[in-house]
C-alpha cells in the first residue's frame, strides 16, 4: 500500500458514520450485511445517508457489494483493512520489532470468516 491509497483509505473512515459502517461489516464478517440492514443498524440513518456512504467507502477499496436477488449486500474487504493497519505500523521500531512483524503477518492472513476453534467461539483469522 502506498501513502495515497493509506490516505484514500483513512479518510474515507475519518467519519463517525462511515466508521460506524466499517465497525459492523467487520463484525459481520465475510458474509456481509444487507444494505437495509445497515441501514436499520445505524441510528437516525436514511437509506439514501447509507448509500452515499457505502458508495464512498466501496470508492476508497474497503467495501465491495454484490447483488443477493433483490439486495445488496456490503462486505468489508479485509486485506484492504489490514493494509492499513500494516501500513501504520511498518516502520514500528524502526523495522526491527517481532510484535510488529506477527501482527502485520496475521492481519495479511485475515479473510474474515470465522476459524474452528475448540475453546468458545469467536471471529479469528484464518491461516492461509
Amino acid at each position: 500500500m502506498d501513502e495515497k491509497q493509506a490516505l484514500d483509505g483513512f479518510g474515507a473512515i475519518a467519519q463517525e458514520t462511515r466508521l460506524r459502517i466499517i465497525r459492523l461489516l467487520v463484525t459481520a464478517g465475510a458474509d456481509g450485511m444487507a444494505a437495509g440492514a445497515i441501514t436499520e443498524a445505524i441510528a437516525g440513518a436514511s437509506a439514501p445517508r447509507i448509500s452515499f456512504h457505502l458508495n464512498h467507502l466501496e470508492n476508497a477499496g474497503l467495501v465491495e457489494s454484490r447483488r443477493e436477488g433483490r439486495s445488496i449486500i456490503y462486505s468489508a474487504i479485509f486485506p484492504a483493512l489490514s493494509d492499513l493497519v500494516a501500513f501504520l505500523m511498518r516502520d514500528c521500531c524502526e523495522g526491527h520489532c517481532e510484535v510488529c512483524d506477527r501482527a502485520i503477518d496475521l492481519f495479511a492472513k485475515c479473510t474474515g470468516r470465522p476459524q474452528r476453534v475448540m475453546r468458545a467461539p469467536k471471529i479469528a483469522c484464518e491461516e492461509a
